[in-house]
């Protein structure tokens, strides 16, 4: 059992709090929101994650889990302190490091004796060391000359598998010299890679360059198969073929090969772009991964100039109803998701949005407050409507009634950003469908 510290209660620190609590660790949950502390102490979650919130009450009833707004608390309490603040995009495509830096001071400020303090945010190369001097000139001004080291532990989470993805890894990677900390961060995450993937060890620069060239190569794949899809319009050919064909060798895979609307969420803009920064500063350019943001940017147009292309390049006056606003399914998150590029795309050329998530409706309102109709279900959205766009692949929108589009639609027209659906079948319902990579059918 080791006594664990988790600052910040955001995707990451709560999916990782949660979870090494399950495995019979003492974890101590620190935020400096207080009401978001307090929702955590009554079991509720601030997130949709699947499973999470069942979890966190079962831990919460077999104390092995509360939260704090004490830094002092968290710290005396603890042997192993994970940092997983946010770290999001600066002006300048770096990482923003304040809130790491504000940790970093407040530990340095506060800790007496030996400690394992780990970057569980996504941090650019480098931050490591950064950390560990932050902390020890703080120590020099007490006059203390306390042991610690700091170690590079980064996620690898999927939003909407995460509890599956942390307790069962592909690999856990620890970036650490220290035999001490070594022996301790093995003995942590043993209980999740005995019967699956490895624990590797590594420096702790590898470590952080790890987890950034993890997410840029799978944001490569996106924007591949993308690209290969809007081709596969151009000339004909069927994308799902295509991705079936080259998907079974097993040098390229399935994973990450499903044509969208773009990539979107906390990682993989955000990641690109502190990789292409972190690169200009060691004086090398990547120019796969700039290629990479400027095919994502205009990937997340695709969906809207197909609508404006349908109705002759005027939407003044039309409804468009809206189905799904998260970035992806099984997770509320708005962050960077291709609705947002949609609806103002929509908004700027005249037309309405009805729009229907099953998770994200809340922090939707929070970006589009009255400026879009929030409705209480996928039909409620067809009122009106001229077209249904589909953005997220919620199981919901699989197999929906489709008498009832084609009732209450204007026009049985359909967008889907997914390829949700059967190319034939769409066709014998009489409906009039456009898709990504593949041939439109029921066009007059």
């Amino acid at each position: 059992m080791h006594k664990i510290g988790v600052i910040g209660t955001g995707y990451v620190g709560l999916v990782s709090g949660v979870a090494f609590a399950e495995t019979g660790n003492k974890v101590i949950g620190m935020d400096i929101d207080a009401a978001k502390v307090d929702m955590l102490t009554k079991g509720k979650s601030p997130i949709y994650e699947p499973g999470l919130e069942e979890l966190l009450q079962k831990n919460l009833q077999e104390n092995r889990i509360h939260f704090t707004t004490s830094f002092e608390d968290m710290i005396q309490n603890s042997d192993v302190i994970f940092i997983a603040v946010g770290t999001p995009t600066g002006e300048d495509g770096s990482a923003d490091l304040k809130y790491v830096k504000a940790v970093a001071e407040e530990i340095g400020e506060k800790i007496e004796s030996y400690k394992i303090i780990v970057d569980k945010s996504t941090v650019p190369v480098g931050t490591g060391a950064w950390v560990e001097g932050i902390i020890r000139d703080k120590l020099k001004v007490r006059g203390l000359n306390v042991e610690f080291d700091v170690v590079s532990n980064p996620e690898f989470l999927k939003e909407g598998a995460a509890i599956k993805d942390f307790m069962e890894p592909d690999r856990v990677v620890i970036g650490t010299d220290s035999a001490k900390a070594r022996e301790v961060m093995g003995s942590l995450y043993q209980p999740f890679t005995k019967t699956g993937g490895p624990i590797v060890f590594m420096d702790r620069v590898s470590a952080e360059l790890t987890k950034y060239a993890a997410n840029a190569f799978l944001a490569v794949k996106v924007s591949f198969i993308n690209e290969i899809a809007n081709l596969a319009e151009k000339v004909g050919a069927d994308i799902t073929k295509v991705r079936e064909g080259i998907g079974h060798d097993q040098r390229i895979g399935h994973h990450f090969l499903n044509p969208g609307p773009g990539f979107g969420g906390s990682c993989f803009p955000k990641d690109v772009k502190a990789l292409i920064h972190t690169a200009k500063e060691s004086g090398q350019s990547l120019h796969l991964l700039d290629s990479v943001e400027k095919i994502n940017k205009v990937q997340k147009s695709v969906i809207g100039n197909k609508i404006k292309y349908i109705f002759n390049d005027d939407l003044k006056g039309k409804t468009v109803a809206l189905w799904g606003l998260a970035f992806k399914a099984k997770t509320d998150d708005m962050r960077e998701s291709p609705a947002i590029d949609f609806v103002e795309f929509m908004l700027n050329n005249g037309a309405k949005v009805q729009a229907f998530d099953p998770e994200a409706m809340e922090n939707a309102k929070k970006i589009f407050g009255d400026k879009i109709t929030f409705v209480e279900d996928q039909y409620e959205a067809l009122a009106g409507a001229d077209v249904v766009a589909i953005l997220t692949e919620w199981p919901e929108f699989r197999s929906p009634n489709f008498s009832w589009l084609k009732q209450h639609l204007k026009r049985p027209l359909v967008v889907d950003g997914r390829n949700l659906y059967d190319l034939d079948m769409m066709e014998r319902e009489g409906f009039e469908y456009h898709s990504i990579g593949r041939r439109s059918v029921g066009v007059k």
